[in-house]
């Protein structure tokens, strides 16, 4: 992971683009990392963390119709909460996550380690579906390196 991060940073400052995060059931773990690189304030320029609903809504932008008809973990929240926090950050890129990180919140068709990622980028914002199986603490370091590894291969594509 210390390689990714490092990687993630320097194809940012590389191609000049910014980026900002919302996170949730990453509770900030992508912005640790991302900020644990020296010199990130060259391209990193902040997180809104939006564990509730009430702060996904009221902070970020997502619509409260789009949680109440597909719920809070849903690839439709994922990208509402991408595109607000690339508005509210204003920046170039913004990564963002919702999931179960368990060990309880799973409900019928949604388990413990179901996260979506959603990036959202000029070309457009888009989401990824993931199911992690580990503890609490697994789902989130591994939900957090998805969301960089994606990063990474956008950047890389761009030309």
């Amino acid at each position: 992971m210390a390689g990714l991060k490092q990687e993630v940073g320097n194809l940012l400052r590389q191609k000049g683009l910014t980026l900002g995060i919302v996170e949730s059931a990453t509770g900030g773990l992508i912005s640790h990392l991302i900020t644990n690189v020296p010199g990130s304030s060259d391209y990193y320029k902040g997180s809104v963390t939006a564990y509730s609903n009430e702060v996904k809504i009221k902070v970020v932008g997502v619509r409260q119709k789009t949680i109440n008809q597909h719920g809070a973990v849903s690839s439709q929240v994922a990208e509402e909460m991408a595109e607000g926090g690339r508005k509210v950050l204003a920046v170039d890129i913004c990564l963002a996550d919702t999931g179960i990180a368990g060990p309880g919140g799973a409900t019928p068709g949604k388990p413990v380690g179901l996260f979506y990622i959603a990036l959202s980028h000029q070309g457009g914002t888009y989401s990824r579906k993931h199911n992690f199986q580990g503890d609490r603490e697994q789902n989130k370091r591994r939900a957090a390196e998805a969301a960089l590894n994606w990063l990474k291969e956008y950047l890389v594509s761009l030309r």
